[in-house]
């Protein structure tokens, strides 16, 4: 059907079923997540408008309090809104406290002090900055301390509140961390919940999925005549009709073609092809994993062509190794895979620095000029795509990624594929990284995968139940 024209309203709707969408997954996913205060850029309209209006009331602010007599009509509003932002920090078991709080900043009785020339606004500003030292957290302990120090009553009205606001922001996140555990028992009915509010807006808004699963069914298909079957579509002839997977026997399993699916995304392309949109929230996560991927497929076959040319006498000199992976590390870290061809040209002089350094401390004979040549050459031929060396390891690297995909998600270092010992602890890391964020989103869109899969190898079954 033609897309529909979405009202503003309509549009805002689903603005916001993204954002709680995107939050709840990010809590989950992400153990570093923590809400932030919004920044804008210091020439953006928004900061603009921002910074006006609040010089104009903290200047309107200190106009009032220099007066003579002092006119306490925006100070009452702050000390009202400061009242509020203290009662939200406390704990159900703050019961005490909060009575003392009601009490000492009771804004009626502040009110009628401050029409008879009583209101003690200093008393008022120590009483609040004692009650924020026993509330906040260790690490705004020390701007607290510093805010003691203010004498003018407006710029500590000022700075109170805003350290109020990192208490609270504070405070959220405390209480994202205690509630993470909760929340990833329940996540997932959550995300499919939201995601299908989501659908049920927007409807035919999977085809970057469906692009993406129909391409893996035919490049499992074609790579086996006898792929192992599914329960759910054994014994079942593939449809010869267009879009479906029709050049196999057999049907591939729903199993085999998501695995496949999904191990293509750590060599996706960016920018020829849109991510699926069940993936977009992890779309970052998982184009770090292929960077790092990209990246670990470079030292180890650096590693690889200089232990072939030197030998295992340089290879095992202590530190030898390690010193060439830390150097390699360091020339490609935040690189795109575009400018490797100019990093290994500086990676091939330092390696042949270190080979020499290493085989003077030795008393071994120096490379002949020939040889550094040689090592030199292999080493930037590792930039072709197409190089036998770097080939054959991202195969292996990719092969050994992909036992972390499995529904179990199981993975063991006797699986650790031979000649990437050096890189085997940041690719394992990056293996539970990569395992992690698939094994969430099998569990949310599964069923989602599993109707569009039934209609891409089975195009003309009944449709189940």
């Amino acid at each position: 059907s033609p897309p529909q024209a979405l009202s503003m309203n309509e549009l805002q709707e689903i603005t916001d079923d993204i954002s709680k969408l995107t939050i709840a997954h990010e809590i989950v996913l992400n153990s570093d997540f923590k809400l932030q205060a919004a920044s804008f850029s210091s020439k953006s309209l928004e900061n603009q408008v921002k910074e006006t209006l609040h010089k104009a009331f903290w200047d309107s602010l200190e106009e009032q309090l220099s007066a003579s007599p002092p006119d306490y009509t925006r100070a009452i509003q702050l000390l009202q809104e400061i009242k509020e932002a203290l009662l939200s920090l406390l704990l159900p078991r703050h019961n005490q406290l909060r009575r003392q709080i009601e009490e000492a900043l009771d804004v009626e009785l502040i009110r009628q002090e401050a029409e008879h020339g009583a209101l003690d606004i200093h008393g008022l500003t120590m009483y609040i900055l004692g009650t924020m030292a026993r509330l906040c957290a260790p690490v705004r302990d020390e701007e607290i301390r510093g805010l003691q120090s203010l004498t003018d009553p407006a710029q500590l009205l000022r700075e109170i509140f805003r350290v109020l606001g990192l208490m609270k922001m504070d405070m959220l996140n405390f209480t994202i961390q205690s509630l993470r555990t909760h929340l990833q028992d329940h996540t997932v009915q959550y995300e499919q919940k939201k995601f299908q509010e989501l659908l049920d807006k927007l409807p035919n808004s999977l085809d970057h999925t469906r692009e993406w699963l129909r391409k893996a069914a035919a490049e499992v298909s074609a790579s086996s005549s006898q792929p192992p079957p599914h329960p759910a579509v054994s014994g079942s002839p593939a449809a010869h009709s267009p879009g479906a997977v029709s050049n196999s026997r057999t049907v591939p399993s729903l199993t085999s073609v998501l695995n496949r699916g999904y191990a293509n995304l750590l060599c996706w392309e960016p920018g020829q092809k849109k991510y699926p949109e069940t993936l977009f929230m992890d779309q970052a996560r998982l184009q770090e994993v292929q960077a790092q991927v990209n990246q670990l497929t470079i030292i180890a076959a650096v590693l690889l062509v200089t232990s072939g040319m030197c030998g295992s006498t340089l290879c095992g000199s202590p530190g030898f190794v390690a010193r060439l992976k830390r150097v390699t590390k360091v020339l490609l870290e935040g690189l795109s895979c575009t400018r490797y061809e100019e990093a290994l040209e500086d990676i091939s002089n330092q390696v042949l620095q270190e080979v020499s350094r290493t085989l003077s401390q030795l008393g071994c004979a120096a490379f002949t000029a020939d040889k550094c040549a040689s090592l030199k050459g292999q080493i930037k031929s590792i930039a072709d795509k197409d190089n036998a060396v770097r080939h054959v390891i991202e195969q292996r690297i990719h092969s050994f990624l992909s036992l972390f995909i499995s529904p179990d998600g199981q993975n063991s270092q006797k699986d650790f594929p031979k000649g990437l010992d050096p890189i085997q602890e940041e690719l394992l890391e990056v293996g539970r990284r990569f395992g992690s964020v698939i094994h969430h989103n099998r569990q949310v869109f599964g069923p989602y995968y599993s109707g569009i899969l039934k209609t891409v190898l089975l195009p003309d079954a009944e449709p189940d139940s």
